[in-house]
């Protein structure tokens, strides 16, 4: 049987393609980039928004509602506004992450875009993001975005996941290689 995450994804899949396809034939690709960036960041920060998409107490008219007046307020295209309401009265919206996801690799790929998440122990500078992202661009022949975040339990360097690709340089993941080490040979 498979897993609510991966229903979840299936369902999100459907809805973001369908938006895609409908955005990428009037050629607002860089807009719905934009905007889906902003409904992340907003989704992220407002824990109102999170409870809305998943709580039971909300019901679908409730749903629609407050998704048309957040769309309003962000100034959301018709395209988005449409799928976001759509999601709302098929009672979809807890599939709003996955849903983001989706639409930013479908936007990525078209754009021949990659993005690489990366996790460091410490906060990167402009400069080594610019590094990093050019040395990833030359490795994978793509331009690559970087979706940077800060671990401090990795005690020094990184984790770097570009596809299927995982570099972990990270000293927790040494320290826990040469624990293994040790216990082998004692």
């Amino acid at each position: 049987m498979a897993s609510s995450s991966s229903i979840s994804a299936d369902i999100a899949g459907r809805y973001a393609q369908a938006l895609f396809d409908l955005v990428k034939d009037s050629g607002s690709i860089d807009t719905l980039s934009t905007q889906i960036d902003d409904l992340a960041q907003a989704y992220d920060e407002s824990a109102d928004l999170r409870d809305l998409t998943v709580s039971p107490l909300y019901n679908r008219d409730q749903q629609e509602a407050a998704v048309q007046a957040l769309a309003a307020k962000m100034g959301l295209s018709a395209e988005l506004t449409n799928t976001l309401r759509l999601l709302a009265r098929n009672r979809r919206l807890f599939t709003l992450p996955q849903f983001v996801a989706k639409l930013r690799g479908l936007i990525a790929d078209a754009k021949g875009e990659m993005t690489a998440d990366v996790v460091s122990a410490q906060q990167l500078t402009n400069e080594q993001m610019t590094r990093l992202a050019d040395t990833l661009s030359e490795k994978s022949g793509k331009k690559v975005k970087l979706n940077a975040q800060v671990d401090e339990t990795l005690i020094g360097g990184m984790i770097v996941k570009l596809g299927s690709t995982m570099i972990d340089s990270s000293i927790r993941s040494k320290l826990a290689s040469l624990q293994n080490v040790m216990k082998e040979v004692g």
